[in-house]
């Protein structure tokens, strides 16, 4: 039995009750309406899966307000029924977004499967809908974990960027987040309702990016049986993410190019230009400055690249949010193994910290999923954690006023005081990175 709600409007009384009789003994939910102005009101009051409406009514035609109501009710799928048919209205019915036109009287008979068809229809618009919102959250700007100035400051620099349709660089090693934060940038654009596609630039050889990249057509070399479209195609309108864009060929880098200033492409074994309007966003763990000086990567597509760069701090500069991080995937871990932990222990907080983290916070994720997995107890503890995590010892640091850490310490908070809380500024006085600097203004506890 269908469970969607239907609302008739037609200006004939009888009909309006016949049609009621017939399809509420299917399952549905009836409303009518004897004008559009009625209808108006309940499509505004009421949630309204199929609007089931005449041509011809008191105040307005039917195929006028099939174009009004779509452009409000996107989701709402709409069957005209006319006295006469007339294939002009039918076609400009169809064309503003009727789901179909039917003749009164003579099609009584497909009422009720035309009107089962609509519903599947809208459960299936409803449950993609559904999805995009879901993955919207996830990949939101409010799922990036961290209360770190380091990876503050890159999540404002995303929030910035995201509305427009500016290219972004994304630097930073292996396991910080560069997906997610691509995905975030997508999400928060007003792209988000297209594609977001994503490619590692590293998997591929040459000429099998290439054909990934731009597609091929059949014939170009000898497994290309058929036509086929890359990636940069399928994501128009949308986004396509490139991770490790230092990887990819010199030769290959100038298609890219014309890309970003054309927007226009050639397929591989083809000659005829292809139109795109898609936004790119790259990755790299690599220094494109040097890989420019060095001859592997074009001097004119890094400039087009660096246009807007966010760097994304590795976890050992954020120490302050592996708790946060490690309780999230605990929470993640558990439920899909279907286990009950309620928490952590400061123990094996200590020893998550004291570590060097060299594959971030992929390395973290896979560390927490390993101690969920063997564990048996309430919480995680140190003896769940890899052996190498478990000898490490936690040594809290005094700070004497004698030792070289003292010194730097207060060094270092002489510096901010100098530049009056001036990171960058202080960073290049004091001749460190920026990043070293936030490192040693949390381990210290530096007033900045």
């Amino acid at each position: 039995m269908a469970t969607g709600s239907i609302l008739i409007v037609d200006d004939e009384e009888k009909l309006r009750s016949l049609l009621k009789r017939i399809i509420s003994l299917e399952g549905f939910t009836i409303h009518e309406a004897s004008n559009l102005k009625a209808a108006n009101k309940i499509l505004d009051k009421e949630s309204i899966d199929i609007l089931l409406c005449d041509v011809k009514l008191p105040d307005g035609n039917g195929v006028s307000f099939t174009e009004e109501t779509k452009k409000k009710f996107p989701l709402l799928e709409i069957i005209l029924l006319t006295a006469y048919g007339n294939i002009g209205d039918g076609v400009q019915a169809m064309k503003y977004g009727a789901f179909d036109y039917i003749t009164k009287g003579d099609d009584n008979d497909k009422i009720i499967p035309l009107l089962n068809n609509a519903l599947q229809k809208v459960q299936l618009q409803k449950k993609i809908q559904q999805l995009e919102t879901e993955v919207g959250k996830k990949y939101s700007f409010k799922n990036i974990l961290g209360e770190s100035p380091l990876i503050k400051e890159a999540i404002e620099l995303a929030q910035k960027v995201a509305p427009t349709d500016t290219t972004v660089l994304l630097l930073g090693e292996t396991g910080t987040g560069k997906e997610v934060f691509a995905q975030a940038i997508h999400n928060g654009s007003n792209r988000s309702g297209k594609a977001f596609l994503a490619l590692n630039c590293s998997s591929f050889n040459s000429d099998l990016l290439e054909s990934e990249i731009f597609g091929h057509k059949a014939g170009a070399f000898t497994s290309a049986i058929k036509d086929k479209k890359g990636l940069i195609e399928e994501a128009d309108g949308g986004t396509l993410f490139l991770d490790e864009i230092g990887e990819m060929h010199v030769d290959l880098q100038s298609k890219l190019l014309r890309v970003l200033e054309t927007n226009e492409f050639i397929k591989v074994g083809d000659t005829k230009l292809i139109k795109v309007n898609v936004r790119i966003i790259t990755a790299t763990n690599r220094d494109l400055e040097q890989e420019v000086v060095d001859g592997r990567f074009r001097n004119d597509l890094f400039y087009r690249l660096n246009v807007f760069t966010i760097e994304l701090p590795a976890l050992r500069d954020r120490k302050k949010d592996i708790p946060i991080l490690a309780e999230h995937f605990m929470k993640i871990y558990a439920a899909k193994s279907k286990k009950r932990i309620e928490g952590i222990s400061k123990d094996f907080i200590e020893h998550l910290q004291q570590h060097d983290w060299k594959g971030n916070i992929r390395e973290l994720k896979n560390i927490i999923e390993r101690a969920v997995i063997l564990s048996n107890s309430a919480q995680l503890t140190v003896d769940y954690l890899p052996l190498d995590l478990q000898t490490t010892s936690y040594k809290p640091q005094a700070l004497s006023a004698f030792d070289l850490t003292s010194m730097e310490k207060l060094h270092i908070q002489r510096v901010l005081n100098h530049t009056k809380g001036n990171k960058t500024e202080a960073a290049k006085l004091l001749n460190i990175g920026l990043t070293t600097l936030y490192r040693k203004i949390e381990e210290y506890k530096l007033l900045s």
